[in-house]
């Protein structure tokens, strides 16, 4: 019995003594998420469990993603802040660890969970040429994920017909019309994204179909050009002394 005490006793007092790095945040975490928007401002402050000890003074580094960020000096002893602002897209899913800097292994990280909308708005007008192959794309990356569907002149596309083709890899969509007829595209095609966060968004693309524009063989016909000169050059040189007798004649 005295041998199990005095082991729990020693156990309470190697834990009592282990540094312990944690993070507190502003706005308040999930467990080790926190979430935010685009434009909010993000603060967390890594404390370990001697920062009440003047005695005892470490130093703290911050860690974004593996890479260092730069501290003040007087922002690195026993209590260290970290303002992100504004929150932007590219801090989405960013770690952000806190440690002692003499040992690494004492540490902390939070991850941040950033929502933000597809980037869709305007009009985009297309002047496209009869039977060429139009790709109309959408930028749809988003957090929470959006869904997608295209309509053309306000009614849902049909894309069951193999008169268009679309791709979706979450961050860019895409209709592509094969070989386009005027009487069967031409019109507005609208991006549409449906997000539960920020509701309905889109972008609109007016297509207008041309003639086909016949393309002038430029490469055939300067060689042929070259040929002709060439050949009218050499008939001049061949037959320049007749040319001469003729220009005394006269």
């Amino acid at each position: 019995m005295k041998v199990l005490v005095c082991l729990t006793l020693l156990i309470l007092c190697c834990v009592s003594h282990v540094k312990v790095v944690t993070i507190q945040s502003c706005p308040m975490a999930a467990g080790s998420f926190i979430q935010t928007k685009v434009e909010e401002t993000v603060t967390l402050t890594c404390v370990n469990d001697v920062s009440m000890d003047p005695s005892n003074q470490h130093e703290l580094q911050w860690y974004r993603n593996g890479a260092l960020v730069d501290l003040k000096e007087e922002n690195r002893l026993n209590r260290s802040s970290l303002c992100i602002q504004p929150v932007s897209r590219e801090d989405n899913l960013a770690i952000f660890t806190c440690q002692l800097k003499n040992d690494a292994s004492m540490n902390n990280s939070i991850k941040l969970d950033v929502q933000f909308p597809p980037d869709l708005n305007g009009t985009e007008e297309m002047f496209v040429e009869e039977t060429s192959n139009v790709a109309l794309s959408c930028h749809v990356h988003a957090n929470p994920p959006v869904t997608v569907s295209w309509k053309r002149d306000g009614e849902l596309l049909d894309l069951t017909t193999g008169s268009y083709k679309t791709t979706n890899n979450g961050i860019t969509t895409q209709l592509t019309i094969p070989k386009i007829k005027r009487d069967v595209h031409q019109g507005l095609y609208t991006c549409e994204a449906h997000s539960d966060v920020y509701g309905i968004m889109n972008k609109t693309f007016k297509v207008t179909v041309e003639d086909k524009v016949l393309k002038f063989p430029l490469g055939p016909t300067i060689a042929g050009l070259v040929v002709v000169v060439c050949t009218i050059v050499i008939a001049i040189i061949s037959r320049r002394n007749q040319i001469k007798e003729c220009c005394k004649h006269n």
